[in-house]
């Protein structure tokens, strides 16, 4: 079926805040879904992927910072989507970058991690450089990693395959690097794959923007079946307050 980019987002935004992420939060996890299927990632994809972790979100503790100095930091997610993390996670690579020039934030226990790249692209229109880097599969092994320049509006993502064994740590885990002096993304290039260049992402914008939103019905029913739960707390409170003053 095919929705507008409002309706999706709409529906979107319910859908979080009915799983308990607060104000803010579900507005960025609305946006990252967003920003990876208009530019030709298959966010509504990941999103399937993702609805397992976010219906139990509400049930798991909040990130924490397991260790950190001035130019690192090691995060515990806590088995959460990165929709609902990896944000923060990325906000506090940038702001150690800007102190200190080159920082790493690692977070563990973490899903979902393709939804990086919206929060990467922000960091980068900021005028931070900023790379990440991760590993999926159990036994076929596929290398992540997204980059972006200080000062561009699209970053580049590639996928290889490796021969490589994924260690315990490594499993859900990632990897951010920010930088206010070296540019990140150079190395991206050699890989093989599969890569989308910055133009290739603006380009696939552009169609996206121009063809709109074609979403499954059975995901696009989920989603406001997850959303309808806001609206009927919301319901139950107003007729309990009705006549309070």
């Amino acid at each position: 079926m095919h929705i507008s980019m409002n309706e999706l987002k709409a529906a979107l935004r319910r859908c979080f805040e009915a799983s308990g992420y607060f104000v803010g939060n579900y507005e960025d996890a609305a946006n990252m879904i967003l920003w990876l299927e208009k530019h030709g990632l298959n966010g509504l994809g990941e999103l399937e992927r993702a609805l397992p972790y976010i219906r139990n979100d509400s049930d798991k503790p909040l990130s924490s910072v397991v260790y950190e100095d001035s130019t690192s930091a090691i995060i515990d997610s806590h088995d959460r989507s990165a929709l609902n993390c990896i944000a923060a996670a990325v906000d506090l690579a940038h702001a150690k970058a800007l102190e200190v020039g080159i920082a790493t934030v690692t977070v563990h226990n973490c899903h979902n991690r393709m939804f990086i790249l919206k929060a990467l692209t922000d960091c980068g229109r900021r005028g931070i450089s900023v790379a990440a880097y991760w590993q999926n599969g159990e036994q076929n092994i596929t290398e992540h990693t997204a980059a972006i320049r200080a000062g561009e509006r699209y970053p580049s993502y590639s996928e290889a395959k490796t021969c490589l064994s994924a260690s315990a740590d490594d499993k859900q885990a990632l990897t951010i690097i920010c930088s206010s002096r070296v540019d990140l993304s150079t190395r991206l290039k050699h890989r093989k794959t599969r890569l989308l260049t910055e133009t290739q992402v603006e380009e696939n914008k552009e169609q996206s923007v121009e063809s709109g939103i074609e979403i499954d019905p059975a995901l696009w029913d989920e989603i406001n079946r997850i959303g309808t739960e806001i609206l009927v707390e919301n319901s139950e409170r107003s007729r309990a307050d009705a006549g309070g003053r």
